[in-house]
Order: structure tokens, then sequence, then C-alpha cells
């Protein structure tokens, strides 16, 4: 069997110091102090940011508000659109049906559907008379 036996040290060689005995440091920019203080969460432990919170509270429910408003506006307006274009397709119906009307309503389209139903109904050949009373008369006559 082998020995078991210490291993000789290692003369470590002394480090020769520079004439710069500070260790490099690496300037880090603002973005990266802002970016590794919002990503590690130290950032909310700031009084100046628990000092603004209601600020900020108060700006999401404005946001918010300001959304929901936007979004009633929109639908009130598609309301309004499709109100008036109905209400084009009506008046064109009441241009089309008067106009229906006054066809149906001649005194040549009465007569021929007259005819066509066999009322027995005729139509007067002769023309109206206008009937005058003399006003003087009616008011003696009382």
């Amino acid at each position: 069997m082998a020995k078991n036996e210490f291993k000789p040290l290692e003369v470590e060689e002394p480090v020769v110091e520079k004439a710069n005995p500070k260790p490099k440091k690496v300037k880090e920019s603002r973005l990266g102090i802002s970016l590794r203080t919002i990503l590690d969460g130290s950032i909310l432990t700031r009084d100046a940011v628990v000092r603004l919170l209601p600020f900020g509270i108060y700006m999401a429910f404005l946001i918010v508000a300001y959304i929901g408003n936007s979004y009633y506006s929109e639908k009130i307006i598609r309301k309004t659109s499709k109100v008036r274009n109905e209400l084009k397709e009506l008046e064109y119906e009441y241009i089309s049906t008067k106009s229906d009307l006054m066809d149906v309503s001649k005194q040549s389209e009465v007569a021929i559907r007259l005819d066509s139903l066999k009322t027995g109904l005729k139509e007067s050949l002769v023309p109206p008379i206008k009937i005058f009373e003399n006003v003087q008369s009616k008011a003696k006559s009382k």
C-alpha cells in the first residue's frame, strides 16, 4: 500500500503592487442605474415614490375614465349613424308612398278601380256647381 504523504506547500510569489492600488471601477450610466433599481424593486421603497402614490392612483383613474369616455362616445356615434340611415330610409319610403297615393287618388284611377270592382258606382258627368246662399235673407229669417 502506498503511503499518505502531505504535498509540499507551494510558495506563493509576492504580489507586486502597481502604481494605482485602487481597483478599476466601471462607471455605470444613469439609464443602467435606473433600470437596475426598477428591476430589483428598490425604487418602490423610496420616499418620493411613496409620496407620489396617491397622484399615480388618481392619474390611473383619469386614464380609465378617459378610455371609457372614448368608448361611450364611439358607441353614441355609431348609434347616431344608424338612426340617421333609418331616417333616410323612412323618408324615401314616405316619398314613394305619397307618390303612390297621389297616383291612386286621381279621379281617372278611382273611376277605373270602381269599374273593375263592379260596385255599380259611376263617375259623374255633370260638373259640380256652387250654391250661393244670400246672407241677408238668412239674417232676416232669424
